[in-house]
Order: structure tokens, then sequence, then C-alpha cells
């Protein structure tokens, strides 16, 4: 496997643990009583979060590892 490969799968691993979190995140804001507009806005807030961490870690383990 090359490290082309590695890199797209973990980049598509990122993305789809970021859509479950973000749709947890909305369905649980839609069961506490908000509005719909209120629940897609909390479910793009965590998908944007969950991306920016992704983020922040690659960075940090790609300095910490050459």
């Amino acid at each position: 496997m090359t490290h082309f490969a590695v890199v797209l799968l973990a980049v598509a691993l990122v993305v789809v643990l970021a859509l479950l979190a973000a749709v947890v995140a909305g369905v649980l804001t839609r069961l506490d009583g908000a509005t719909y507009p209120a629940a897609l806005l909390r479910g793009g807030t965590t998908f944007a979060a969950v991306l920016t961490l992704g983020a922040v870690v690659a960075q940090t383990l790609t300095s910490v590892l050459t």
C-alpha cells in the first residue's frame, strides 16, 4: 500500500467520523427541543470542530514523527 493510499484512507476515516459526530450532535440537539435550524447549526459546528481536531492531530503527529 502506498503512502498516498494510507493518507487517503485516513482522511476518509476522519471525514466519516466527523459526519457521524455531526449527525449525533444534531439529533441530540433536536431531541432537546431546539428548532431544526439550531440543530443543523450545532451539527455543522461539530463537523467543523472534528475536522479541525483531525487536522491538528495530523500536524502534531507529522512534526513529532519526522
